[in-house]
């Protein structure tokens, strides 16, 4: 396998794992906060500080959305801006993750947290289709020029 082909299976593994956690982050902020449902927050929380900056490394090797910026250097103000949501989106899950190890008692901080949490979710959720949407409308708009 070409070294080349590797980061792209990484970076799809990553993904696929990443929406798998986030499924079970939001059915667990569904069930009520207490200690048990904070440990397995806590156990998601943990293996998406893992697994995210891995993704975000992947994705920035080389250049982040180099193509796109090559193709389209008008565009690099947008790829600069989604390129700093990722030391942002990790900030705010570290943040979460401590109040959440450090919540007690349960009953005071869950709902601020259960919906900081969703919001956090929202947000990368809001940034991965604002990625593909900006990589899609690149490909879209070169496949389109050469008719």
């Amino acid at each position: 396998m070409p070294s080349h082909a590797r980061p792209l299976h990484s970076l799809h593994a990553y993904a696929e794992l990443e929406y798998l956690l986030l499924g079970d982050l939001r059915d667990m902020l569904e069930q009520p906060f207490d200690e048990e449902n904070a440990r397995w927050v806590l156990a998601v929380l943990d293996t998406l500080l893992d697994t995210l900056p891995r993704e975000f490394a992947i994705e920035e090797d080389g250049g982040y959305l180099r193509d796109v910026v090559e193709e389209y250097p008008n565009w690099e103000p947008e790829v600069a801006r989604l390129r700093e949501q990722h030391d942002t989106l990790l900030a705010t899950l570290r943040r979460l993750r401590m109040r959440v190890a450090w919540q007690a008692p349960f009953t005071v901080l869950a709902n601020d947290v259960r919906r900081e949490l969703a919001d956090w979710i929202e947000t990368l959720a809001e940034h991965n289709h604002h990625e593909n949407s900006l990589m899609q409308t690149a490909v879209n708009l070169e496949v389109g020029t050469g008719d």
